[in-house]
């Protein structure tokens, strides 16, 4: 019982000691957590956020003006060839190429040879040709005897008209011989089975499927052995969201940027918008024709687009940076007098160029905000 009764005395002490370091620590972070003096304090005010700033002066204001203003719509797209001066280069004859003289990227002329082709379709043509003019001979002679008999009363006139009829003939096989070896691509007054292919335009060559030794079919060329695309006007072909495409429109104008040439601006017209949508993006094609003189531009480049609206409406509109987006809402800051702030929600519109932006409910023309909405709210301690 000694020993128990001993014990005592130090259980105690040692309860007495944990409480009051617990005490102490208490004492010591309430001291580290005690509030510092702040310049900005949030109050909730009739379920409207009241932001008390203590230096108001620090945050510029703008005034909601009223005007006739352009909306503008950013999108990306990729430049295109023309498809309208874009030309296949074929070969109704068949063989196989034994002469390239250009090259992916070359830039040609109309006329200029492009490659040869030794063609035995050629050769069956100019010995199609030389067999018709030979038959057209024989035909001639014949006649020429069968005139000279009849004149002499020697044969009957039915005999006459049927060395007529098939000298006629002849004449029209040797016309349809001679306008078949044109049509290979041949020279008549050059027989010979090597057929040169001559550009159809000129410009660029943008696709090339036949190489040195490379067998060609005739009539049946696929893909095609060239295409030739007059770069100097092009297509900027540009994705656009079904929820924006009545903010396109046929003949709008529109701005184009290269990352190649970030200082330029390339002036374009919206020429086609698609009618139909991609269904796994929800976007439609949007066609921009734009000059390509000083050819810069190249096929496949990516490229930004600005459309703008040929005409103006009345709109309200603030700094584009007065507006935060939060929450997948968009609020402004208003002063409402002395130090305070009040946060509103509005229905912020398109871009209008200028660092502008309108707005299409939640404000009216002559109210104020705070110019640097994100500034602002980042001194509020707002998320």
């Amino acid at each position: 019982m000694a020993k128990i009764r001993n014990r005592y005395p130090l259980l105690i002490v040692l309860v007495f000691s944990a409480l009051g370091l617990t005490s102490c620590n208490r004492a010591t972070n309430a001291g580290a957590e005690a509030p510092n003096p702040a310049d900005v304090k949030v109050e909730q005010s009739h379920g409207n956020d009241v932001v008390e700033v203590a230096h108001p002066e620090q945050f510029a204001l703008a005034t909601v003006v009223q005007r006739r203003a352009v909306d503008e719509l950013h999108v990306t797209g990729v430049v295109a060839p023309d498809i309208n001066r874009a030309v296949p280069v074929l070969s109704l004859a068949g063989g196989r190429a034994t002469d390239i003289r250009v090259r992916l990227g070359d830039e040609v002329t109309k006329g200029q040879v492009l490659l040869v082709i030794n063609s035995p379709d050629v050769g069956q043509a100019f010995s199609d040709y030389q067999k018709a003019q030979a038959d057209e001979l024989l035909f001639q002679q014949q006649l020429e005897r069968a005139r000279d008999l009849y004149a002499k009363g020697a044969i009957a006139k039915q005999e006459m008209e049927t060395a007529e009829n098939a000298t006629q003939k002849a004449k029209v096989d040797v016309a349809t011989a001679r306008q078949h070896t044109a049509v290979l691509g041949a020279d008549i007054n050059n027989p010979t089975p090597l057929v040169s292919i001559r550009a159809p335009i000129s410009g660029t060559i943008v696709e090339q499927n036949v190489t040195g030794g490379t067998g060609v079919r005739s009539l049946d060329n696929s893909p095609n052995l060239f295409t030739i695309a007059d770069l100097s006007s092009l297509w900027v072909l540009c994705d656009v969201y079904e929820n924006d495409l009545t903010r396109v429109r046929l003949g709008d104008s529109a701005e184009v940027r290269l990352n190649a040439y970030p200082d330029r601006v390339f002036k374009a017209r919206v020429g086609n918008i698609s009618t139909v949508l991609d269904p796994s993006t929800r976007t439609a094609k949007v066609r921009l024709e734009l000059s390509n003189s000083a050819h810069l531009m190249r096929a496949g480049m990516f490229a930004t687009a600005t459309f703008r609206s040929q005409t103006g409406q009345l709109r309200s509109l603030v700094p584009a940076a007065a507006i935060l987006r939060l929450h997948d809402k968009d609020w402004v800051f208003c002063p409402l007098g002395g130090n305070q702030f009040r946060r509103r929600e509005v229905q912020a519109g398109p871009a209008v160029g200028d660092g502008l932006q309108t707005i299409l409910g939640g404000l009216a023309p002559g109210d104020k905000v705070a110019v640097n909405a994100l500034q602002f709210a980042s001194a509020a301690g707002m998320e």
